[in-house]
C-alpha cells in the first residue's frame, strides 16, 4: 500500500508545479517549507538557503528533488527556481528583493520589506521601473477568516462610516535582545497594516505612550506601549501592545462605526463560563458570589494564524500561476508600514506625536 503522504507529494511533483526557493529556514521559513510540502497545491520546494547550511541540508534531505544553495543570490538566480520566499533577517531583504526584481522572480517577503524607509522606497521604485508586480509582503492577518469577514462587513456598509478602532496585541514573552523600538517595528507593525487594510487609507500620525513597565519585562524594556494612530481623514485607532504578559498570544480588534461595532479575536470557542463551587458565599447572608470563567487561550501566533498562513501562501502560488504574482499586500504596503513604524519609534523616543512622512504614491508610476 502506498503511503498517503508519499502519494500527495508525487501528485504535487508535476511539471506544472511552481518551483520555490525558501531563503531562511528558521521558525518561519521551516514552517513555510512544511506548508508547501504538505498542504500547498501547485507548488514544491526545490531550493533551500540559510546562513547555517547544516539546517538547510537537514530540511532538504526530507524533500525529494530539493537541494541547498549556500549563496542566497545564487539561489534566487537559479534556473530551477520560479519564485522565492524570503524568511531571512530584515537587514538582508533589500539586496535579495532587488535580485528578485533583476531576475524577474515573484517573491513572498516576510515582514519587514526592508529595515528602513529609504531602502523600502527604493525597492518600490525599482519594482515599478521593472513594469511588473513581483513583491508580496507577508502581512498574514489579511488572510485570517475573522479579519476577512470584518473587512467584508466594513466594505458592504454594515457599520456605516468607520469612526474608531481598538486593538490589543499581546505576547507571552520576547527574546532577550528585544528592545523597546522592536515592539514598534516587529509587533505593532501588524496593527499598522491592519489599520490600513480595514480603514483603506494611510496613517497620518502616530503617538506612543509608555506607561509603567511590566516588572517582569527585561530590564530597560518599555512594555506595555499604547499606540494612537490618526488616519489621513482624522479617524482614531488605539493599540495596546504588551509583549511580556507571561500568559499567551492575544490579538483582538474592535471597530466602531456610525451604525454599530464588531469585535474579533475573542477565542470564544475555548471560553467556559460557570458558577463557583460552592455557589453561596461563605458570609452566611445567602448571596450568590460571582461566577468564574476560563478556557484555553491561543499560545502563539502559529496556532492563531496557522490557517491564515496556509491561505496566504496558497493564494500567492495561485497568483504566480495566473501571472499576476501578487494577491495581497505589496511593496507599497511594506513601504507604508516602514514609514509609520519609523514615526512610531521617533514618537517613543521623544514622547511626542509624530507625523508620518511618505511620498505621494502617484509620484511613482506603477507603484
Amino acid at each position: 500500500m502506498t503511503d498517503d503522504t508519499s502519494t500527495r507529494s508525487q501528485a504535487r511533483g508535476s511539471a506544472r508545479d511552481l518551483r520555490i526557493a525558501v531563503l531562511g529556514v528558521g521558525m518561519m521559513g521551516a514552517d513555510h517549507v512544511a506548508r508547501i510540502t504538505e498542504r500547498t497545491k501547485g507548488a514544491r520546494v526545490t531550493v533551500l538557503n540559510d546562513y547555517f547550511p547544516e539546517k538547510a541540508e537537514q530540511l532538504a534531505a526530507g524533500i525529494p528533488g530539493c537541494r541547498v544553495i549556500n549563496d542566497p543570490l545564487d539561489a534566487i538566480a537559479d534556473p530551477d527556481v520560479d519564485a522565492v520566499i524570503l524568511a531571512t533577517p530584515g537587514p538582508t531583504h533589500e539586496k535579495q528583493l532587488l535580485a528578485c526584481i533583476e531576475h524577474g522572480k515573484p517573491v513572498m517577503c516576510e515582514k519587514p520589506l526592508t529595515t528602513d524607509v529609504d531602502t523600502s522606497l527604493e525597492v518600490v521604485k525599482r519594482e515599478a521601473a521593472s513594469g511588473r508586480k513581483l513583491i508580496q509582503v507577508g502581512f498574514m492577518r489579511r488572510f485570517d477568516d475573522e479579519y476577512e469577514q470584518l473587512k467584508g462587513l466594513i466594505d458592504n456598509g454594515t457599520f456605516g462610516q468607520l469612526l474608531v478602532a481598538h486593538c490589543v496585541h499581546r505576547n507571552p514573552a520576547v527574546p532577550p535582545n528585544f528592545d523597546s523600538a522592536m515592539i514598534v517595528k516587529d509587533s505593532l507593525v501588524h496593527e499598522v497594516d491592519v489599520t490600513r487594510f480595514l480603514f483603506d487609507e494611510e496613517i497620518a500620525s502616530v503617538q506612543i505612550i509608555a506607561p509603567g513597565s511590566n516588572p517582569n519585562a527585561p530590564a530597560g524594556l518599555k512594555d506595555p506601549q499604547i499606540a494612537i494612530f490618526t488616519t489621513a481623514s482624522g479617524r482614531h485607532i488605539d493599540v495596546e501592545c504588551f509583549v511580556t504578559t507571561g500568559v499567551a498570544y492575544e490579538v483582538r480588534t474592535e471597530v466602531v462605526g456610525e451604525f454599530g461595532s464588531a469585535f474579533i479575536g475573542l477565542d470564544q470557542g475555548g471560553v467556559v463560563r460557570k458558577q463557583r463551587n460552592p455557589v453561596q458565599s461563605d458570609t452566611g447572608d445567602g448571596r450568590k458570589i460571582a461566577g468564574i470563567w476560563g478556557g484555553d487561550i491561543t499560545p502563539s501566533f502559529v496556532e492563531r494564524f496557522g490557517r491564515a498562513y496556509d491561505t496566504e501562501i496558497q493564494r500567492w502560488v495561485n497568483a504566480v500561476h495566473a501571472g499576476t504574482n501578487v494577491d495581497g499586500p505589496g511593496a507599497w504596503d511594506g513601504y507604508a508600514a516602514a514609514a509609520v513604524c519609523a514615526a512610531g519609534v521617533k514618537a517613543l523616543e521623544t514622547g511626542r506625536p509624530q507625523s508620518v512622512e511618505m511620498v505621494d504614491r502617484a509620484s511613482i508610476p506603477g507603484a
